[in-house]
């Protein structure tokens, strides 16, 4: 029976063949459409274009800063070191707090040195009174009176040579009488010698004893001078103002036997100094700004701390080293700081921002809104009509959140601040002013 149909198929021809194939071919095409149907359906409508920040390109001119890794250090440190041998009594101070100037800090006992101020004293008042009859003229005034006494015993005996001799001459008086003149001349021209010589020994005595007696009293008077300044070593006070640390002996020990002992250290901290490395390139550009005079170079420094807060008081360069080091090819700079709070403590880290020159008339885009292309840095525009567009940017110096742009934008243009993650080119977005750009566009 199946035969038969298919027979009186085949002898209908060619267009029965035709027909068929159409038919199944519609039935393909209507399947098709009710699929793509049922698949739209399940397919969402398409939502509202994406949120994004905008912010206006901002022209304007800026100061550029420099930042250097900087690091705080004292004014002045001095070491509290006990510079007598004796026993630390006491400690008047609290360890880590700000101390006075003149503040007493420790006492050592005394009674060592003050038993040397009195012998001292007791052998100046010896050394004085050795003094006072040193200087007693009465053994050189008295040989000064024998010296006179033989000069006129010799002056008589002179006078009687000078008598007897024309007598004993002309035979007038025996000449024995001459001779016995003529002796007692020679005994006394010699005892005018003697008490002469005895005169300048009394003299030379004397002087001596003098001398030796000064030298006594200033002896005493040093001895007395140092028993009281090591009783004075006893008291330890505070040289300078500052931040006392740990102390390094407790009372009770014995300090200073053979060495200055260390107790304690202070340092000052208000101002404070900060260390800074300025590379060799910027420090030219330091001098040639400050030729220039167009700023105060160096004035004015911020000092951003390890939190990241802000130091609230400004500084200024005070020192430059006197030359470059030849290893880091940097030039180490120092800064003072107020520190009137005492925050700031010796060898805390930071970084100092200093002003240098300015910009005139630049572009301002925020950082967060350039992104990284492979080996150049662009930024997202949105046109009037709400349209993405992808910009190459020439990306220069950074100024607070912003950086200054060189080419690629104009002032005016619209870049997503925030959302690029969200947007490609050519895509309609929904823009909203960004709250940054508004406030850095109030500025002046």
């Amino acid at each position: 029976m199946r035969s038969m149909r298919w027979s009186a198929f085949r002898r209908r021809g060619p267009l029965a063949l035709c027909v068929v194939g159409a038919a199944v071919l519609l039935l393909a095409v209507v399947a098709c459409d009710k699929g793509k149907g049922k698949a739209a359906e399940k397919q969402p409508p398409a939502g509202p274009p994406p949120a994004v920040a905008v912010t206006p390109v901002l022209q304007k001119s800026v100061p550029i800063y420099y930042e250097f890794v900087a690091r705080t250090d004292a004014v002045e440190t001095i070491e509290i070191r006990a510079r007598v041998e004796a026993f630390l009594l006491e400690q008047h101070f609290q360890e880590g707090i700000l101390v006075k100037k003149d503040q007493l800090l420790f006492t050592l006992d005394t009674r060592q040195y003050e038993a040397q101020l009195r012998q001292a004293r007791g052998q100046l008042t010896k050394a004085r009174a050795e003094l006072v009859f040193a200087q007693d003229k009465a053994n050189v005034e008295t040989a000064k009176a024998n010296v006179e006494l033989a000069k006129a015993n010799l002056a008589k005996a002179d006078n009687d040579v000078n008598r007897l001799k024309p007598l004993a001459e002309k035979q007038a008086v025996p000449k024995q009488d001459y001779d016995t003149a003529l002796t007692s001349q020679q005994a006394a021209r010699a005892d005018v010698e003697s008490r002469m010589a005895q005169l300048a020994t009394a003299e030379v005595n004397q002087r001596a004893a003098i001398e030796k007696g000064q030298g006594n009293v200033e002896q005493a008077e040093g001895d007395i001078a140092l028993a009281e300044l090591n009783l004075g070593y006893c008291t330890i006070r505070s040289p300078i103002a500052g931040l006392i640390g740990t102390r390094k002996v407790a009372p009770g020990n014995l300090v200073g036997r053979g060495e200055a002992t260390l107790l304690d250290t202070v340092s000052s901290v208000d101002p404070i100094r900060v260390y800074l490395a300025v590379s060799e390139a910027d420090y030219l550009n330091f001098m040639a700004l400050r030729k220039e005079a167009k700023r105060g170079i160096g004035e004015g420094l911020e000092l951003t701390l390890a939190n990241g807060r802000l130091f609230p008081h400004k500084g200024r360069l005070v020192i430059a080293d006197r030359a470059v080091d030849e290893k880091t090819g940097t030039l180490s700079m120092i800064a003072e700081f107020p520190n009137p709070e005492g925050l700031l403590r010796p060898n805390q880290f930071g970084r100092v921002r200093m002003a240098g020159h300015t910009v005139e008339n630049a572009l301002l885009v925020p950082q967060r809104a350039v992104t990284e292309l492979q080996d150049a840095k662009a930024v997202y525009v949105v046109g009037p009509d709400n349209k993405v567009a992808l910009r190459t940017v020439d990306v220069g110096e950074p100024y607070e959140s912003f950086f200054i742009i060189k080419g690629g934008v104009k002032a005016g243009d619209r870049v997503i601040a925030e959302g690029v993650v969200k947007v490609r080119p050519g895509m309609v977005v929904q823009p909203t002013e960004s709250a940054v750009g508004a406030q850095q566009a109030a500025k002046p």
